[in-house]
This record gives structure tokens, sequence and C-alpha cells, in this order.
């Protein structure tokens, strides 16, 4: 996983990994969150993928969409 750059320095988001149709996001205390094109969107998984990289505003993303917030494909303890 990419460490996220957290720009605004208050994001509860740590890492993230980008997939072809897919975005990982490790949110704190290391939680893993998998949002696919199948679970919540192609037009969601862009905007993920463009946060991600951005550095900011991933987490407020993923909170303000309640189709995204919970519409991740699956949620695992990061290894």
């Amino acid at each position: 996983m990419e460490r996220y750059r957290n720009l605004s320095g208050d994001s509860g988001v740590e890492a993230y990994e980008i997939g072809d149709d897919f975005v990982a996001v490790r949110f704190k205390p290391g939680v893993v969150y998998w949002y696919t094109e199948a679970s919540v969107g192609a037009r969601h998984v862009a905007a993920l993928k463009r946060l991600a990289r951005s550095g900011q505003g991933l987490s407020t993303y993923i909170s303000q969409h309640a189709d995204v917030n919970g519409g991740y494909a699956r949620k695992e303890p990061d290894d």
C-alpha cells in the first residue's frame, strides 16, 4: 500500500492501494476497506482514485456519500 499524504493533517486514512477496478483504503487503526466498481460504481472508484493520489479529501468523500460509505466490497484487518 502507498502512504496517504494527508495534506489536511487530520485524515483517518493511513494508506491506499489502487487497482484497475478498485481502491483499497486503510483507515486508522489498520482496517482496510475495499471499494470496487461492482460495489460502488465506476464513477465513485474514479473519484476515490483521484482523491487518494491527491492526498486530500478521501475520507470526507467516503463519509459524505452513503452509497460509498456503506458500499465497500469487503473489510478486513491489515496484516
